[in-house]
């Protein structure tokens, strides 16, 4: 059996493929669109896609490839798929979590979770949260892992606190 080389996921948009790709480029640097097929008349009483309208894009975010399909309304998106971005600093998390959010959900989310406004949703979190959370002292992860679960977009600062048995504060803007 060969081995694998990629796993590319397809992300399915009604019919947003082309501004998605787009957006998601031009949130994270170094980023690139490619190849973009469009649907040609075979298949029409499958599809329902007009002739020479976009079928895929592909694009790159970083080193993952990517491929966005407009297949139409019958599928969505939901919470059992997300993407994790992880951020080396605080400025990161906050530069990525206010790119991604913008016109989407924070409202309903968690522990730097957040919809963004094609539905798709994204994690954005420190580097340092699951080194915590997997620390073997099991008091230090489990302070941390109770701030986290009291934030909407993670704060660093209060993880750290929380991590080192300090006092900290969620505030109200943040907490779920």
């Amino acid at each position: 059996m060969a081995t694998i080389k990629n796993i590319v996921p397809h992300l399915w948009f009604s019919d947003e493929a082309e501004e998605a790709a787009a957006f998601y480029t031009s949130v994270f640097p170094g980023s690139t669109i490619g190849d973009v097929t469009r649907y040609g008349s075979e298949g029409f009483e499958i599809h329902q896609m007009p002739e020479g309208s976009v079928m895929t894009v592909e694009f790159r975010l970083g080193d993952q490839q990517f491929v966005a399909l407009n297949g139409g309304p019958v599928f969505t998106f939901n919470e059992s798929v997300s993407f994790m971005v992880l951020c080396n600093s605080q400025d990161e998390v906050n530069y990525y979590w206010e790119k991604l959010s913008a016109g989407g959900d924070v409202n309903a989310q968690q522990c730097g979770w957040l919809k963004d406004r094609f539905g798709l949703s994204w994690q954005v979190v420190p580097t340092a949260l699951p080194e915590m959370l997997k620390d073997k002292d099991h008091e230090k992860s489990q302070r941390v892992m109770k701030a986290m679960l009291q934030m909407k977009k993670i704060d660093t600062r209060i993880l750290e606190l929380a991590y080192e048995g300090k006092d900290w504060v969620i505030p109200d803007s943040q907490t779920v």
